[in-house]
Order: structure tokens, then sequence, then C-alpha cells
């Protein structure tokens, strides 16, 4: 039985393990997280999706899985408005492990580029940079990140350098092109229009050998926009009829040439040109959607307002307004983007709560069920021990009875004591009723079966349980003719069962021992009792045996 309990104390413990993870199950989990993290950030979101951060009691675990959730965050483009915990994760493995080092340090960056700290996520980009025996496959992510910030802040000499080492780490031809294009965007904001122009000369070389219609197209309209930034207008307009005639007038980048003749014009005094230049880039960008619409108008507005103070002397409000206006939108929309993110990020944290809500609630299910069952099994367990008990004794009192019955038949009988003994009569007379007695504190079929078989030991009961003949002599013996006394006194009176039980009172019997003993219910005794107290007189609270005794 022992053995059973302990399976099932164990089979509750594995569910209620299974039911809330182990950290070493958590860390596992993460781990194939971080296998798939490079190929596929999504998935790798998805495994730590199910887990609930609150369970996670190491700290190694824990700040494993802040970096790596953090990290995806930032490699899917989501919102990483609540990913502040990634500052503990950085600073766990500063100095510990390196690739994580570097790419917790790139997702805290990020974070802070989310919250409006780009200065601080640049700072940030700038010390992980200056880290020695980096993995150059590690430090290129870095330097894209750091490169990409700087161009978004305009940055230019501070862009230089850092765009420049990650032309020099990048493997791939095509990033490669990328980190050009952005050291070009670091020489134009240093105002170094020289070097720009060398860069740009080599991807146009590059795009015109690989025949990358699209790029060469771009980069020829920036080297068109460089030539006006060196004040040398006239090549820029070269170059741009040069343009139409291989792309035609209708090409998509139309708004864009005209525009730049406009400012050409500007730059040349020519404001009549520039207004006419300026109609048309206006009428081709109608068709302008969104992030694209904004950003020319906001352009398109400003040389409007210079154009008409040039012609007129005088600044118009509705230009100063619709470049406001401009500003206002694009602010707007940046706001909604933002409320988004906090929408979003405010939605995985009540997944992560409802979850952990669904999880606390399965074990607290389980744990009741657990101690129900521990109790039913406890509550069987002691029916069963409490039966065994009883049992043993049982065979321990049948085995006695067995004895004293046997030791009963190999006595002297009745006559032979009387002759011989006084005092074996006596002691026989006793062991008889003690067997009798010790029988009837047991009402069991097996009991009333031994009581047979002790009362026929010297004759037939003729259906009785006891040979009421051979007690009746018994008790005579023992109390000094006390049923021989009863019977003449009040024989008529008394029926022969409340004779009975007058005579098993005397003998010590109980009312349970005497029900079992005459075959009669305890209620029918009581009754039988009352009715002896009646017939002989008895006052209502003396006991009956003292007062016939008496």
């Amino acid at each position: 039985m022992k053995k059973i309990i302990y399976l099932l104390i164990a089979i509750l413990a594995f569910a209620i393990s299974s039911c809330s993870k182990s950290n070493s199950r958590y860390n596992r989990d993460i781990d194939n997280a971080e296998k798939v993290m490079q190929s596929k950030a999504d998935s790798a979101l998805s495994i730590l999706e199910t887990i609930d951060p609150s369970e996670l009691k190491v700290d190694s675990i824990r700040a494993k899985y802040r970096y790596l959730l953090a990290y995806g965050h930032m490699r899917c483009n989501r919102s990483m408005i609540g990913d502040s915990l990634i500052s503990y994760a950085h600073e766990y493995y500063r100095g510990k492990d390196v690739v994580r080092d570097i790419r917790s340090g790139m997702a805290f960056a990020w974070y802070k580029f989310w919250v409006g700290d780009t200065p601080g996520a640049m700072a940030m980009l700038d010390s992980l940079a200056g880290l020695p025996n980096v993995p150059d496959s590690i430090m290129v992510q870095t330097l894209r990140t750091r490169v990409l910030l700087g161009a978004a802040e305009y940055q230019g000499r501070e862009l230089v350098p850092f765009a420049k080492r990650l032309e020099s780490l990048e493997t791939d031809s095509l990033r490669k092109i990328e980190a050009k294009y952005m050291l070009l965007t670091g020489y134009e904001y240093a105002g170094e229009p020289d070097s720009a122009l060398y860069i740009l000369s080599e991807l146009v070389g590059y795009a015109r050998k690989n025949k990358w219609g699209d790029k060469h197209f771009q980069f020829e309209i920036e080297r068109a926009q460089l030539l006006t930034e060196q004040g040398r207008n006239t090549e820029s307009d070269a170059l741009i009829d040069e343009i139409f005639r291989k792309a035609g007038p209708d090409n998509r980048a139309a708004y864009l040439l005209h525009f730049q003749y406009a400012i050409n014009a500007l730059n040349s005094g020519e404001t009549r040109r520039a207004s006419r230049h300026l109609a048309i880039a206006d009428s081709l960008a109608v068709g302008l959607r969104g992030e694209d619409d904004a950003y020319f108008r906001s352009y398109s507005n400003l040389i409007h307002a210079i154009i008409d103070f040039k012609q007129t002397g005088r600044i118009k409000l509705t230009h100063i307004n619709g470049l406001n206006n401009r500003q206002n939108e694009r602010y707007n929309r940046m706001k909604a983007s933002q409320l988004e993110s906090e929408r979003g990020a405010l939605h995985q944290q009540n997944r992560a709560l409802a979850l952990k809500a669904e999880s606390e609630h399965k074990t607290v299910v389980i744990l009741i069920i657990g101690i129900v069952a521990l109790l039913v099994v406890a509550g069987a367990f002691w029916i069963i021990i409490t039966r065994r008990q009883r049992e043993r004794e049982n065979e321990e009192r049948i085995e006695a009875l067995q004895k004293m019955v046997d030791e009963y038949k190999s006595a002297p009988s009745a006559q032979e004591c009387e002759i011989n003994d006084s005092s074996a009569l006596r002691s026989v007379m006793l062991k008889q009723l003690g067997i009798i007695k010790m029988v009837a504190e047991i009402p069991t079929e097996q009991n009333r079966e031994m009581l047979r078989k002790i009362s026929s030991i010297d004759g037939e009961t003729n259906g009785e349980l006891v040979d009421w003949e051979n007690v009746y002599k018994i008790i005579d013996n023992l109390y000094s003719g006390f049923y021989s006394t009863l019977h003449s006194r009040y024989g008529d009176v008394l029926s022969p069962k409340e004779e009975q039980i007058i005579v098993l009172m005397v003998a010590g019997f109980s009312t349970k021992e005497i029900s079992v003993i005459t075959g009669h219910t305890t209620s029918t005794i009581y009754v039988r009792k009352t009715s002896i107290r009646k017939k002989l007189g008895v006052p209502e609270k003396e006991d009956i045996v003292v007062y016939l005794l008496g």
C-alpha cells in the first residue's frame, strides 16, 4: 500500500511540474529560439512568447530571455517600447560573452532610439564599435546600425569613419555598395562634395557595369544634385538633359528632375524659368502618396516661397503654412506610429499576463485535484489498515475463544465438579460465561456460530444461541440460587425471555450483548427491561439487579 501512495505522490508531483515548466525546460526553449534567431526571427519570437518571464528564477536564463526578446524585436522592426529590461541583460553580458554583449548592446541602443533618445543610442553604438577582439561578423552588424542612425540624424564627419570601416568589413558585394552609399551620404553632410562626387562616380560605374538600371538612374540624379551643391549649375542641367534623353520625359522621377531644374535656375538668377519647372514638378507629383508626397511638398513649398519673394519682395504665408502643415502631418504620423507601437507592446504584455493567469489556474486546479486524490488515498489507506487491524484482532479473539472452548471440552463435567471440587465447578461456570460474554461483544455471524458451538457442548440448544438450562444452573451456582428464587417468586409474572434478560443482567452482560445472545434488537431489550421494571415494581431510578439481589 505504501508503494501505491508513493507512486501517486510521484505522479502528482510530475503533473504539477509539467504544468509549471522547470527553469531547465525554459532554458532549452530559449536556446532553441537563439538558434533560429538569425535566420527566422519571427519563429524565435513565437517560441519566446510562450514563456512566462515571471517564472524565470535564474539570472542567466532571465538575462538570455530579455536579450533575445529585444534583439528579435529589433530584427523584425517591431516596437521596442516594452523592452526596457534589455538594460539588465546587457549589463549581465558585459565583459562575459562578446557575442551577446554586442547584440544586447545593439538591442539596447535600438530601444533608446525607440523611446526618443537617439543621441544615447549612438553613444551606445560608439562604445560597442570601440570594443577590441570582436569578430567581424558581429562588428559589422553594429556598424550597420550605427551608420543608419547617423545618416538619419544628418551626421557628416562623425559618420564617415564608421561608414569607411563598414565598407572594409562587408564581404557581400551588395552590402559593400550600401556601405559605400552611406559613406557618400556622410561626405555630403560633412560638406565635402568632391569626395562625395568621387564615391558617386564609383557607384555609377558599378551600376552601369552590372546593368542596374534603377540604381544607375538614381545615382545619376544624385550626381546632378551634387553638382548643384558645388555651384556647377550648367553641368547639372546638362546631366539632367542627358537623363531625360535616355529615360524619356515621362520617367517616374521626372518631378525630381524638374525640381532640380528649378533649383539650378534659382541659383542662376532665372526666377521665371525656376517657376516654370517648379510648376511642372508640382503637376507631376500629384500622384504621390504618403511619405513621398509629404517629403516633396516640404521642399516644394520652400522653393515656392523663395520664388515669390524674389518676384514680389514679399513672403506669402500660404507657402509658410503649407510647409508647416506638412511638418505637422509628418509629426502626427510619427506620433500615431508611436502610439500604435505602444499599443502593440501593451498587447504583448496583456498576452503574457493572460498566459500567466491561465498557467496559474491550471496549477491551482491540478493542486486541488492532487490534494483531493491524496485525501481519498489516505482515507482508503486508513480504512484498509483499520479493517486489517480488526481482522487481526478478530483472528486473535477467535483463536483465544477456540482455545477456551477446547479447554472447556476437556474440563470435568458439572456433576463431577459437584462431587469432587466446588471451586472447579465455579471455574468452569465462569469460563463459560466469560466465553459467552467475549463472543457477544462482537456480534458477527462468525461469533454467533461460535456461541452456538459453546452452548451446544453439553447438549442441544433447540435453535437458541445458548443452552439456557445450562446457563440457569451456572447462575444458580454462582449467585446462590438466584435463578431458582427468581423463577419461584416471579415465574407467573415474567415471561421466559424476561427471565433470560434478568439472568444475563445479573451475570454482567450489557444491553448490546444481551441483544446478541437472545437474538433481539437492542430496542426490544429496552422495551422488555421497561416491562420487567413495571412487573416487578422496581422504582424508576433504582437498578433492577440491585433491587433483586437486595
